[in-house]
């Protein structure tokens, strides 16, 4: 009877083993996808802010640029996400959410760019209106998703016991 908990045991540990090893090297290439994603756009950014510097962009070529810098920054908030789950083991919410909100943001950015185009155009529209009227309402749901997640942000802040934002390790664990 004992030989079979301890065959089981040695079952759960080898097969526990494999699972988390596994893991590690699934979130390892997962982050290599990501890094390379991200110098990828590290690089188009670049390149746009170069382009709109040189030609004096418009709002549209601004607009544009900083909307690669946003999804840079949501990639890196990914990239960071999958090392600390690499480290900790644990997945924490608090990355996802600044993904989201920088998501929103992004997002506001571009109906704000597109409503301004709209309200501009020498010809105001029945279908234009209801654009607009349709944005405006998207902006307010952006408006109240983005204040929910600042207070849910806020919230992980002062529920955490240390203070720290996910992922910050402690100095005694910094130099393992």
């Amino acid at each position: 009877m004992s030989d079979d908990k301890e065959d089981q045991g040695r079952l759960t540990r080898a097969a526990s083993f494999i699972f988390l090893h596994t893991e590690h090297a699934i979130y390892a290439a997962l982050g290599a996808l990501l890094a390379l994603t991200a110098l990828v756009a590290l690089i188009d950014a670049a390149e746009l802010t170069w382009s709109a510097l040189r030609t004096l962009g418009g709002a549209d070529q601004i607009l544009e640029v900083v909307d690669r810098l946003l999804f840079l920054l949501m990639l890196i908030e990914i990239l960071h996400t999958v090392r600390v789950s690499m480290r900790s083991g644990k997945l924490t919410c608090e990355p996802f959410l600044i993904v989201g909100l920088i998501a929103s943001i992004r997002r506001v950015l571009v109906i704000t760019l597109q409503s301004s185009e709209i309200t501009h155009a020498k010809e105001w529209s029945a279908d234009k209106q209801a654009l607009f009227q349709a944005s405006m309402i998207e902006l307010g749901v952006l408006a109240g998703l983005i204040l929910t997640m600042v207070f849910a942000i806020f919230m992980l802040h002062r529920a955490r016991d240390d203070g720290k934002p996910a992922g910050e390790e402690s100095h005694e664990h910094a130099g393992a």
